[in-house]
């Protein structure tokens, strides 16, 4: 595609956006910047907070056959393939990948 056809096609897809708008402003903010991604890391879990919420580490991953290695402070994170009502079931010592949304750590580890 040339330049003129991602050109007009990001307008096309901005002038939709602000027909959409929100409710009762007709405002729309797209914000973009080169290299953004979600933060991820490796964790293992040290042991269960309270519900779904759970005590864990970061770790790094070595070489094959050799144990991953915990890093930094320990943090809490909620697993999201739990019900936020029941005690969580996740043993220590289970290693996820937990990802920053929000304000929150959250990881899935279906039980």
């Amino acid at each position: 595609m040339s330049n003129g056809a991602n050109i007009a096609n990001s307008q096309e897809i901005l002038e939709r956006l602000c027909r959409q708008g929100s409710v009762g402003t007709g405002e729309t903010a797209v914000v973009t910047s080169p290299g953004a991604r979600t933060a991820a890391w490796a964790v293992k879990i040290k042991s269960l907070s309270s519900y779904n919420v759970y005590n864990v580490r970061a770790v790094v991953i070595g070489d094959a056959g050799s144990l991953p290695v915990e890093i930094g402070a320990q943090m809490q994170a909620v697993n999201l393939a739990e019900s936020f009502m029941q005690q969580g079931q996740v043993s220590a010592g289970t290693y996820a990948v937990m990802s920053r949304v929000g304000e929150k750590n959250v990881f899935y580890v279906p039980v």
